[in-house]
């Protein structure tokens, strides 16, 4: 059995050139609830991180959140033990060893790397141009199948003359 949600184009001649959308009631429900289960899903990742964030805060957070600190040694890139057993490091696979003030304490900071930061800005910006690329081949084929039934259109009602 097919699918009541597709689009079914157009068979007779009109003045539109795009096909129509056609959902069944049953279709938009469906689309509905999974638009709601994602957005719930959304707001709720968002509350359980908001609630993390007070946890930290109201328990033992770092040295460097609640005191002056100096850097002791500057952002470097973690190893590949270091990724997997320190969470410094699991966010962004680099840090920066801190010592504290007050509490005469050595911790290690995640921070990002200028390295990093220039990488990931080339990787999306090759990314745009190529989605730029893709989108301005698709509205050209567009275009011209638009012509094509435009000038096809003109020349059977020229013929039914």
């Amino acid at each position: 059995m097919e699918s009541d949600c597709r689009i079914q184009p157009v068979c007779q001649f009109s003045t539109r050139l795009t096909p129509r959308l056609s959902f069944s009631p049953r279709c938009v429900a469906v689309y509905t609830v999974l638009w709601l289960l994602t957005a719930t899903r959304i707001c709720g990742a968002a509350v359980k991180s908001e609630d993390q964030s007070k946890a930290m805060a109201a328990g033992s957070a770092p040295c460097w959140q609640v005191e002056e600190f100096v850097v002791a040694q500057e952002c470097s890139q973690c190893t590949a033990f270091e990724a997997m057993s320190w969470l410094a490091c699991s966010t962004t696979g680099f840090v920066e060893k801190i010592n504290c003030a007050t509490s005469k304490k050595d911790e290690y900071k995640s921070c990002r790397s200028a390295v990093m930061e220039e990488r990931l800005f080339w990787q999306f910006e090759g990314s745009m141009v190529g989605l730029t690329l893709v989108f301005s081949f698709l509205v050209v084929v567009r275009q011209r199948a638009l012509d094509r039934l435009a000038s096809e259109k003109v020349r059977k009602q020229i013929e039914s003359i």
